[in-house]
């Protein structure tokens, strides 16, 4: 049996996994410690930086017979941060904390995106289509994602303004709740 193998990482960093990265979860917040890469300093610094390891990726490995019966997909979309790829450089602790809140806004929006994922995968996939149909799929959310994180930073000066910032976050968080039955465990319910 022919086995084909998919792996499309939507990552800005493209880092291998290991068994520290962090899965997402509405009940999980980042914190200081998340970022663990030698480049992250607090203090002794005149400037701010942020770098997160964070993102939506899609990875199958199945014959194609299994392909063309399989229709859910949420389980082969992850959405995870990676510790020792992040990184903090702030003038103090302050902006740290501003900064981790952006990053927070990052992840969720990568939930978000890796759900809106998930749906399409789900609603597009026909019984005789093409291992590639999901190209285009990723290509226009992929765009979308980085249209909005720009946005976001632009709008929140990188979360510096904290009530900009929440009402963006409380808009995301708003979508993920919409997009509930395309969480990673969640299973399609079929449509009669």
């Amino acid at each position: 049996m022919k086995i084909i193998f998919l792996a499309l990482c939507l990552n800005f960093c493209l880092i291998n996994y290991s068994q520290n990265d962090i899965n997402w979860s509405k009940e999980y917040k980042l914190q200081q410690s998340d970022f663990q890469s030698s480049s992250t300093q607090i203090g002794n610094t005149n400037m701010s930086n942020l770098s997160i390891s964070s993102g939506f990726d899609f990875a199958i490995a199945i014959s194609n017979i299994e392909f063309i019966f399989t229709k859910n997909f949420n389980s082969k979309v992850n959405n995870s941060f990676k510790p020792a790829g992040a990184s903090i450089v702030a003038p103090d602790q302050k902006t740290a904390e501003l900064l981790i809140g952006f990053a927070q806004f990052q992840f969720n929006l990568s939930e978000l995106y890796a759900r809106k994922l998930r749906k399409e995968l789900n609603e597009q996939k026909k019984a005789f289509s093409n291992i590639s149909f999901f190209k285009p799929i990723y290509d226009e959310l992929q765009n979308e994602y980085s249209v909005k994180i720009t946005n976001a930073s632009k709008e929140s000066n990188m979360g510096t303004n904290i009530e900009k910032l929440q009402i963006i976050q409380n808009k995301v968080l708003a979508d993920i709740d919409e997009l509930s039955a395309y969480c990673k465990d969640c299973k399609i319910i079929k449509k009669k």
